[in-house]
């Protein structure tokens, strides 16, 4: 087939060793071009990276906005060759241009734990967007027991979402979420319910989901790599992402401080503290309240970061 264009602009939706699914943007495609070649709103290429972006180590993720050309329209294959400006990233797992990521924990099986929960809510405050606590398996624990813990994450400086992906409760303002959303993420440990909760708001997709290891307490990863999924609101994408149980924080020790909204939010107000790089410890002028429940987390993990560091320099 001969067509007119030789560019086009999409997204990567998926990656895979070392191809690339775009999704491309039909707005870019004009018309008569449209009819002929019979697209729909999910045609896609699998792409090859150009080697003089290899060369110069230009690294694309999921999520990404990039510019295809060599376009075999027969083969469904294509070259990327222009990677476009991000407006975000989430470094693990990686994924580009997010507007919003929901870090899904279950209440129950596997259970609900304060440090591991916090590891991935400051991994995800890192992307800088919008983010969402999302409590899953409500269905295992009582009311009362999900109210004190919504309670308790609210004095985080977060207000979470509960849904149970086996009644359904909760599902319809949880859609909601991420249809109001540009390009969403869901992110945290194994076994949680990340690919259930995909499988039910996007029923064309079946994605594998995994039982609980009963021994260890753990899910089992069946999500091997992040893909994006679209929703049915027009142009609403949300990503599936393998589960890891435990993210490192790796943050500059200044920086730690800003990632805790209990904290962030004591800083907002002039005047706290006398010393600009002041850690929030035992320094003199450090007018910090510090009896808010993380603040023995933020201070192991400020720990854990130094020390690193210092092993890091001596290495």
């Amino acid at each position: 087939m001969t067509v007119e264009i030789s560019k086009l602009k999409g997204i990567v939706v998926a990656k895979k060793a070392n191809y690339y699914v775009v999704k491309i943007d039909l707005t870019h495609v004009g018309s008569s071009l449209d009819n002929a070649l019979n697209l729909d709103q999910n045609f896609r290429f699998l792409c090859t990276l150009r080697r003089r972006m290899m060369h110069y180590g230009m690294l694309v993720n999921v999520g990404d906005y990039v510019v295809i050309d060599s376009l075999d329209w027969n083969g469904s294959r294509a070259v990327i060759v222009e990677l476009e400006p991000r407006i975000s990233l989430l470094e693990r797992p990686p994924v580009a241009n997010i507007t919003e990521v929901f870090v899904v924990l279950s209440v129950k099986n596997p259970d609900f734990y304060a440090e591991q929960a916090s590891r991935f809510l400051l991994t995800a405050e890192r992307s800088k967007v919008n983010v969402v606590l999302l409590l899953t398996k409500i269905d295992l624990i009582s009311n009362d027991e999900l109210m004190l813990l919504i309670d308790r994450v609210k004095g985080w400086g977060y207000e979470a979402l509960a849904v149970s992906a086996k009644t359904g409760i909760g599902l319809k303002q949880v859609i909601g979420q991420f249809q109001n959303s540009n390009v969403s993420v869901l992110c945290g440990p194994s076994g949680v319910g990340k690919s259930s909760l995909i499988n039910l708001m996007i029923p064309s997709e079946t994605i594998a989901t995994g039982k609980l290891s009963r021994k260890l307490q753990r899910g089992r990863n069946t999500t091997r790599h992040v893909q994006l999924y679209s929703l049915k609101k027009q142009g609403a994408l949300v990503a599936d992402t393998p589960g890891f149980n435990m993210p490192n924080l790796e943050v500059n020790s200044l920086d730690l401080q800003f990632l805790f909204p209990e904290l962030r939010s004591q800083l907002d107000v002039s005047n706290n503290c006398k010393f600009r790089d002041c850690l929030h410890c035992e320094e003199p002028g450090c007018r910090i309240e510090k009896s808010w429940e993380r603040y023995p987390l933020y201070r192991k993990f400020l720990e854990e970061n130094i020390n690193s560091r210092r092993l890091f320099r001596e290495d």
